[in-house]
């Protein structure tokens, strides 16, 4: 039986595509490439020595992934596809909606009808709007500030309520909060289409002299230097988290939430300083305004992940950044193909 992965060729489903494969399991991945590269999955089987299939497929075309399900003994998904850009969301918030929502409705569809009723969901730290405290647990309330962050919260809801109409399903929804840093190979890391959206890519693409200087999204939140202050998670990390998940999945039903964070809150000119120190480069900024949706801070209280998953992460922010530097260095504009 195999595990499902969608949208394995980004960013992070390369990196957990990696964690499983390393640990035997048989995959199978589906991406329809709109903002990733075929050549990140040629660099999963360099890392690991293995292979699998993939299936360039829309998650909108419902028939040509029902193809998917025919050809393979599916058992359960881990579900990273999706767009994910905030200010794009905030600009094109209809193609958010059809996109995240339809694509998922389609995929859960086919995961009832072939009986592969486990699925660990990708959502984000975006679901807790802007949060009254932080550090952030699981049962804060939810709201959202954009409509990236809309689509995420949906999503939780309707996989909620696919549980309470059928108790044979297993939902394991993460809740993300920033993943940065790359493979320590420096094979696979992040390569945004067109200009980055997140903090480190940006920056290692300033630092290799690839962008002029970065734009620092405001200084007038209430935060200790004025930028927005986020918990940042190596990739890696957060990739494992995807494989205690579907183990646990696999050995009971029910929804279950979980935060996947470090804990600790960095503020952009944090990183910017963590980033200059790791690896010797200089990062050269510039403030402009605040970017619509964006808040003063979030960061997560882990303790529910390591108390029922036994997951935690292990990489600090050095790490984070090293490991970012290698991939910018070994591959300065990205996956060329």
């Amino acid at each position: 039986m195999a595990v499902l992965i969608t949208g394995g060729a980004g960013y992070i489903g390369s990196h957990a595509m990696v964690e499983f494969l390393n640990a035997d399991k048989d995959i199978v991945c589906v991406d329809n490439l709109c903002n990733s590269k075929a050549m990140a999955l040629d660099r999963v089987r360099q890392i690991t020595g293995k292979d699998f299939k993939f299936y360039q497929v829309d998650l909108l075309d419902i028939d040509k992934l029902e193809n998917v399900f025919k050809e393979n003994k599916i058992d359960s998904c881990i579900h990273f596809a999706g767009l994910k850009a905030v200010g794009e969301s905030c600009e094109k918030p209809l193609l958010y909606y059809h996109n995240n929502i339809t694509g998922t409705l389609n995929l859960c569809k086919l995961l009832s009808k072939y009986g592969a009723k486990k699925i660990v969901f990708s959502s984000s730290a975006t679901v807790y709007g802007k949060p009254a405290s932080v550090p952030i647990t699981e049962d804060f309330p939810l709201s959202t500030t954009n409509p990236y962050g809309e689509t995420k919260l949906m999503i939780e809801r309707i996989l909620k309520d696919l549980w309470v109409s059928d108790n044979e399903w297993s939902v394991s929804i993460l809740r993300y909060f920033n993943p940065i840093g790359a493979h320590k190979s420096g094979l696979i890391g992040e390569d945004p289409r067109d200009i980055p959206n997140n903090l480190l890519p940006y920056i290692t693409q300033v630092a290799s002299g690839r962008r002029e200087f970065l734009s620092v999204h405001g200084n007038d939140y209430n935060t200790h230097d004025g930028t927005g202050v986020r918990d940042y998670i190596h990739v890696v990390d957060l990739a494992k988290a995807h494989l205690c998940a579907i183990e646990r999945a696999n050995k009971q039903t029910g929804v279950e939430y979980f935060n996947i964070g470090t804990g600790v809150g960095y503020s952009v000119l944090d990183i910017v300083k963590a980033y200059e120190e790791a690896t010797g480069a200089k990062v050269n900024y510039k403030i402009g305004p605040r970017r619509p949706g964006d808040i003063d801070e979030c960061y997560a209280n882990p303790e529910k992940a390591y108390k029922i998953l036994g997951w935690k992460a292990e990489n600090g922010i050095e790490d984070m950044c090293k490991d970012a530097f290698n991939w910018q260095k070994k591959n300065p504009n990205g996956y060329e193909e």
